[in-house]
């Protein structure tokens, strides 16, 4: 059975952004193939902090970014759904370090994740930033998964995991580890091909970002939906003055018009189709506004609905899972490093410890 692998980030509050283009195609992926698949949606919480954060937050954003997932549709009951803490599975730091020596200097040197973000916190550059791409793979090493999706920006660091994975094969003359699907592969699996990518509501050029520090050009999850109506109703739009879909030359328009069709479950052209020829920017802003503030209402709501002690109860019965898969992996690994004695060196009635 393949496995399927995402990540949950949960220490910066997720905007509507996160949730049209993320929370949802996960979802989606999860009901097409918990039948057949392993999904393991994991929490990098050790990943948090490789840039500064408010570490007294962390565990409360932990389980609310659970929450967040629970209320958006994700069945936690399904028994091939596993959702765990990185930080609760011991074996990703094990790994981490097995293929640290495995991964070239100048390999990790040239991520360009880690060249932005060490400019953006000049005066704190931390190892584990350096060291994230690598612990990264761990992570989706460890349980042989083959489609993780992902953001455009992680691409990089998938293909540093393949890397590593197909030189750690051939030194040691056997299939350690399944080689994730390439990029255009992921890709196709993920449907990333339709380029959804929700903009900024003041800046509809750049993407929403979850760390914009102008409240005004993002929705944020636990926005109060009157609040993220007027934001909808003061979006930056343009001077043609007729509704098209066009992210080029009328990015603004075309952003309300996906957030709209995509929070009624509507495809595209159909919502496009509608507003063809008609020059109402308020007329469509005022529709976004309404669908946006009953959104929000209706998921918190939800969100409101789930006790911590569900998410408590959901992540033990995940982590159970995620360590005995991951300490096989380890395990296996391990023998062919030398660490463990291999099976023909252990007797029958010996124990491996």
């Amino acid at each position: 059975m393949q496995t399927i692998l995402t990540g949950i980030r949960a220490n910066e509050e997720p905007t509507l952004g996160n949730f049209l283009g993320a929370y949802l195609p996960t979802i989606r992926l999860a009901k097409e193939h918990a039948a057949d698949s392993h999904i393991n949606m994991f929490i990098p919480d050790l990943h948090s902090f490789t840039t500064p954060i408010d570490h007294s937050k962390l565990y409360s954003q932990i389980i609310k970014g659970v929450k967040y997932y629970l209320a958006a549709g994700l069945d936690a009951t399904q028994p091939n759904i596993h959702i765990y803490r990185q930080s609760r599975v011991s074996a990703h730091s094990e790994m981490c370090w097995i293929l640290d020596c495995f991964t070239y200097f100048g390999e990790a040197s040239r991520m360009t994740q880690f060249k932005e973000k060490s400019a953006e916190h000049a005066d704190a550059i931390t190892v584990g930033l350096f060291n994230y791409p690598v612990l990264m793979a761990a992570d989706i090493l460890l349980y042989d998964a083959k489609y993780i999706p992902l953001g455009e920006d992680q691409f990089q660091h998938l293909e540093l995991a393949r890397n590593i994975a197909i030189r750690m094969n051939n030194k040691f003359d056997q299939a350690l580890f399944t080689i994730p699907a390439p990029e255009k592969e992921q890709i196709k699996f993920m449907h990333l091909e339709q380029g959804l990518r929700i903009r900024s509501l003041t800046e509809p050029s750049k993407k929403m970002s979850k760390s914009s520090e102008n409240a005004k050009s993002k929705i944020s999850l636990n926005d109060d939906p009157a609040q993220a109506a007027k934001k909808i109703m003061s979006a930056t739009t343009d001077s043609v003055g007729v509704i098209k879909f066009d992210m080029v030359n009328q990015p603004g328009i075309s952003n309300l018009l996906q957030i709209e069709a995509l929070l009624n479950d509507r495809p595209l052209q159909d919502l496009i189709a509608d507003w063809a020829g008609q020059s109402s920017y308020g007329d469509l802003k005022r529709k976004v506004a309404d669908s946006v503030q009953s959104f929000l209402s209706l998921f918190q709501e939800k969100v409101s609905q789930i006790t911590d002690a569900e998410v408590e109860a959901i992540l033990k019965q995940g982590e159970s899972y995620a360590n005995h898969a991951a300490n096989q992996k380890l395990h296996h690994v391990q023998r062919a490093l030398g660490l463990r004695p291999s099976d023909s060196q252990t007797s029958p009635t010996q124990p491996e410890h």
